[in-house]
């Protein structure tokens, strides 16, 4: 009888890495684990969930991601999703309502409508949600240095309504921290921003306790350059930044912190993506618990939602995507998140079809419905190589965040540019990998068809007229609008920016309700605030 292969090769073994650094044993066994203990789902330090029958309970929301050319279009787009099984709206803003521009800004005009919904006023806002019932479907904003704004437009729009504040649900993604560090759709200076961001936080708190006024975010960090690890500690900094900033104002740990919830990407290499966010929980419900003393276990838990896509996604070959998107999708399943919005094949050349959109939410549906994931709570916990890597990830993240209190804090780090230099390195590092086939992308620099033509299935038509349309109705609804009161609400806006102990919130609402723009809220802001400068990158 022969002796078992003790390898299929006689070469030295090779050192693998994930793409983070972190090493990959050949075979991962219970000596590999920094924890050898693991809690069970819904216990403290929520390793395998936040609660204890995962998705038996209630699936994780389903949240397409869109909005184009006019508010019109867009909630055209949200019923046909709506119509097809979305449980969840998130509201894509273009780049002048982002910055805090009004249409008819000549920094705005060859920008209105091209990737998301423009917002002007109130009338926008009542437009886009025409036909939905805000009481029953949880609606995000993926929106930052205008967040406040975008959100008190939210409540204005509820209060038309007849919706009581306190039934409604969502997210505004409202971190303007992580602007600064990798995407750069800021306005403000950090520390007023900050305020911002606290006014926003407390006044949800007491008007519309369900919503969520901040999404925390790593997803843009990471289509930036950084690494899985760098992601999340970059991310779980910034919040820790936010948890300091209202704790400074007085407000209730125990309020506060059970509203703030983080967003991500989810990228191909799939454990360490599924440990990222195993990592994460335990580190955040620990860094809660044990250094600010939160009590409740919402307090201390970590929720977040998804993007399965991003820079992940190729024009070349772009079917591939359909397997990229699917592949990403089973691993937020089985990290745990509460809501995953899938992008549609097509959307690293075009904004979607119909049809790519609808595709995008099916597979979602797919893996929810029939792959059975879903019938049993965190099924890769207690793989030796899934713990493995929650506990490496899980001290290197801390790391991160170690190395970031050393500097100074994260917004010493931001106003010196040196998480900016950090992440520019990385996606330095992580393209030239590409470059040199290290890293394998399928289509890109391996497999690749000579002579292939770019497939791109249907064709996303845009209306040539949409921008014209845009601005008619904005320069229309200021026309119309009673301007005593609107001039009103600004003079009270721009005396409460100028006095710390005000909440901005309330100001911000009532300049709404009198159909003042987005940005004549911004410029009056900026009379008290400046603007920020970005530093040299050296």
């Amino acid at each position: 009888m022969s002796e078992p292969a003790t390898s299929s090769s006689d070469a030295p073994r090779e050192r693998r890495t994930t793409p983070s650094g972190i090493e990959i044993p050949v075979v991962a066994t219970p000596a590999s684990r920094r924890h050898p203990d693991l809690s069970g789902p819904g216990e403290y330090p929520y390793t395998r969930g936040i609660f204890e029958d995962g998705f038996r309970g209630r699936l994780w929301t389903f949240r397409q991601y869109s909005g184009f050319g006019s508010a019109e279009a867009s909630n055209e787009r949200y019923r046909f999703l709506l119509e097809r099984g979305q449980t969840g709206l998130s509201v894509a803003l273009d780049l002048p309502t982002q910055c805090g521009y009004d249409p008819t800004d000549p920094m705005a005009r060859s920008e209105v409508g091209k990737v998301g919904v423009p917002i002007a006023t109130l009338a926008d806002m009542e437009t886009l949600f025409r036909g939905i019932d805000l009481a029953k479907v949880s609606t995000s904003f993926t929106i930052n240095g205008s967040a406040a704004m975008i959100f008190a437009m939210y409540l204005a729009a509820a209060d038309k309504a007849g919706v009581p504040r306190a039934k409604l649900t969502g997210t505004i993604q409202n971190d303007i921290l992580k602007e600064y560090v990798a995407r750069g759709t800021w306005i403000f200076p950090v520390r007023p921003a900050l305020r911002l961001v606290a006014d926003s936080i407390v006044y949800a708190n007491q008007e519309s306790p369900r919503f969520n006024p901040i999404s925390i975010a790593g997803a843009h960090v990471r289509d930036a350059g950084s690494s899985a690890v760098e992601e999340m500690g970059f991310t779980l900094a910034n919040g820790l930044a936010y948890v300091d900033e209202l704790l400074a104002r007085g407000a209730d740990l125990e309020r506060f912190a059970q509203s703030l919830s983080f967003f991500f990407y989810v990228h191909m290499n799939f454990f360490e993506e599924v440990a990222k966010f195993r990592a994460a929980r335990r580190l955040w419900a620990r860094l809660m618990k044990e250094r600010y003393g939160a009590k409740s276990a919402r307090a201390q838990h970590f929720r977040f939602g998804v993007v399965c896509g991003g820079s992940s996604l190729t024009a070349a070959q772009p079917y591939n995507n359909v397997v990229r998107v699917a592949v990403e999708t089973m691993a937020a399943a089985l990290g745990g998140a509460q809501s995953i919005f899938t992008c549609a094949y097509d959307e690293a050349f075009q904004l979607p079809t119909e049809q790519s959109a609808e595709l995008a939410l099916r597979t979602q549906q797919v893996i929810a419905y029939e792959s059975g994931i879903a019938d049993t709570v965190d099924p890769l916990g207690g793989s030796h190589y899934v713990e493995y890597l929650t506990d490496e990830m899980e001290a290197a993240i801390e790391g991160v965040i170690q190395e970031i209190a050393d500097y100074g804090g994260v917004v010493k780090a931001i106003e010196d540019g040196y998480l900016q230099r950090r992440i520019a390195r990385s996606a330095h590092e992580r393209k030239s990998k590409v470059d040199r086939g290290e890293s394998v992308v399928v289509g890109v620099n391996r497999f690749k068809n000579e002579h292939e033509e770019k497939q791109v299935g249907e064709v996303f038509a845009s209306d040539a007229h949409a921008t014209a349309a845009v601005i008619e109705k904005f320069e229309r609804i200021r026309a119309e609008r009673d301007a005593a009161q609107a001039e009103k609400t600004l003079a009270a806006l721009e005396r409460a920016a100028s006095d710390n102990a005000a909440n901005l919130m309330p100001y911000l609402v009532d300049c709404c309700h009198a159909y003042v723009s987005v940005g004549e809220m911004v410029e009056r802001l900026k009379r008290q605030w400046g603007e920020f400068i970005e530093p040299v990158k050296l």
